[in-house]
Formats: structure tokens, sequence, C-alpha cells
């Protein structure tokens, strides 16, 4: 997997940090990506990246305050005057219908593609061949979601050198042995796929939070992620501040990938008055806590191993 952050400000954007959006590129998705929230500018953000607009497949919003949704007019009408025609579906809280189909009929927009709105319930929000993923309501103030997006395990990778040793040739048996099937042989071998193929690989798992004060349901969230991204707004010495705007600190931010037992954190939607130099800051109160934390950079890349 892949991670581009395309905005790490929060409220509003302030010189070298654009208002939030994530770009997520999984294993499975050939060339194409997933966006997560569309703070006003996302579309120029992209510009700045290797990510094609036209290959943006999925759009996930967290909630509906501006800071994470005032880029999707903009954004949705350049997909279609860039001449792509396949669908989108966006994912987001109750109220996101209302607020793209009000804006485009005011403004007279028209789609050249179909846009599949699905305003999302706790649980699961929807499955396929390789991925899973989860939903559920956080804790901020207004209706704010996070998102588990869980790689399904694939099959090992096939010995095919030691299948050739022993005398079995390419052919519609290397794919019954991949997927797990046993074969018995024109000359009565039974080739075991346990034998032929190598140890599973173990899907990755990767947790994207909307605004939220410490809760629940964010340690569930992000339970086992390879990676959680969680907001980090504030420094832990205005942790009542952010506590009145339903919001969190570096340090709490820590707490919740320690509860859940993440391998890796991202701090992002840094508050406005900090400016690019104060973000190490926030990275050692975080780190004080959970060691493997990093503050997003916007516009670099992350490769996500396992």
């Amino acid at each position: 997997m892949e991670l581009w952050f395309l905005g790490t400000s929060a409220g509003m954007p302030v010189r070298g940090r654009n208002v939030t959006s994530i770009a997520l590129r999984t294993s499975q998705n050939s060339g194409s990506f997933w966006m997560f929230d569309c703070g006003e500018g996302t579309q120029h953000q992209l510009l700045h990246t290797s990510l094609k607009l036209t290959r943006m497949s999925k759009l996930f919003i967290t909630h509906l305050h501006g800071d994470h949704v005032y880029g999707l007019p903009g954004l949705l009408s350049s997909r279609s005057s860039l001449g792509c025609t396949d669908s989108l579906h966006i994912y987001g809280p109750p109220g996101l219908r209302e607020l793209i189909e009000t804006n485009f009929r005011i403004t007279g927009t028209h789609l050249g593609y179909p846009l599949r709105i699905v305003e999302v319930v706790e649980g699961v929000l929807f499955e396929d061949d390789d991925l899973t993923v989860e939903v559920a309501k956080l804790d901020h103030r207004i209706d704010s979601y996070g998102y588990r997006i869980m790689e399904h395990d694939r099959p090992g990778v096939l010995n095919a050198r030691w299948l050739a040793e022993i005398g079995v040739p390419p052919g519609p048996v290397y794919g019954q042995l991949k997927a797990g099937d046993d074969v018995t042989l024109k000359d009565g071998r039974v080739i075991r796929s346990a034998d032929a193929v190598g140890q599973s690989l173990r899907g990755c798992i990767v947790t994207i939070l909307g605004d939220t004060r410490p809760c629940n349901n964010a340690v569930k969230l992000g339970k086992g992620a390879d990676v959680l991204i969680h907001e980090a707004t504030f420094t832990h010495d205005l942790a009542d501040k952010a506590y009145e705007y339903g919001h969190s600190t570096a340090l709490q931010a820590a707490e919740i990938a320690q509860a859940a037992g993440a391998q890796r954190l991202f701090i992002t939607h840094f508050s406005s008055r900090y400016m690019l130099a104060d973000l190490a800051n926030l990275e050692v109160e975080a780190r004080s806590v959970f060691s493997r934390t990093d503050a997003a950079m916007e516009l670099k890349r992350y490769s996500i191993t396992l």
C-alpha cells in the first residue's frame, strides 16, 4: 500500500500546508486510488503527485466540516471535464447527498460519469474479493466517522521451479495448486498445495480516522492496524481546547495507537497555529508514548510494508 497526505492543516490552509485530504493506493488497485476527505484545494495538491484524478475510484468523507469537504464540487467536476466516464463511489455521513446534489443543482453542474453516493451506517461498509472496509462513529461536534481498510490474506508464492524439477509442467494444475487444491496427476502422484505454495501473505490493515476526541471506537477501528492515521490538532498543553472543539492532542493520538496495538501512527490535522517547523514538537510529544509515530508530511509518498 501507499499513502499520500494531500493536506494536513486543520480548519484552514497555512503556508506549506493545505486542508485535509489523504490518498491511498492498495496493492489490488492496479494504478487507481482512493481518497479520504477533500478539503478546498485538494485537486491542486493532486497535480503535485503522480496520482491522476481520472484514476480515483472511491472517495470517503469522514465528516461534513468545510475543511474536509469544500473541495468536493470542483474535484468531482474536474474529473468529468477530464473525460472520465468510470463510475465513482463516494461514501460519507448523512447529509452528504444533499450537500453534493444541492451544489450541483444551484451551479448547473452535470457529470459525465455515474456518481454513487452512499450515506454510511456503522458496520461493514463493503466487502469484495480483496478488501473489507468497516466504518464506526467517532466523538466530534458533528457526526464524524473512521474507516478501517483490511486487505484479505493472499495465497503464498507458487514454487514453480520445484514443480518443474519434479516433472509438473506449467498449465491449469498450477492454478489449482495456487488456489489451495491438491492435485492428482495422470501418473497417480498427488501434489499437495501446501508443498507447492509458500506461506500465505498477510493482508495490510490501514485505519483512517476523522476528527475526534479520544474514544473507544478509535481504539476498535485501530486494533492491530499496520497503520493508524489519527488527528493531532493541538499539543497537550491545549488539551482543554482540544476537548472543547472535539479534537485530540498529539499525546492522546499516541495513547490511542498504544491501546489499539497499532504498528505505526501518522498524526495529521494540525492546527493552523503551528507552522511546519512546529510539527517536530507534536511528533516528539506523541513519541513519548508511542515511538513509531510520524508527523505526516504533505505530498510525500509513504510505502506501507509488513
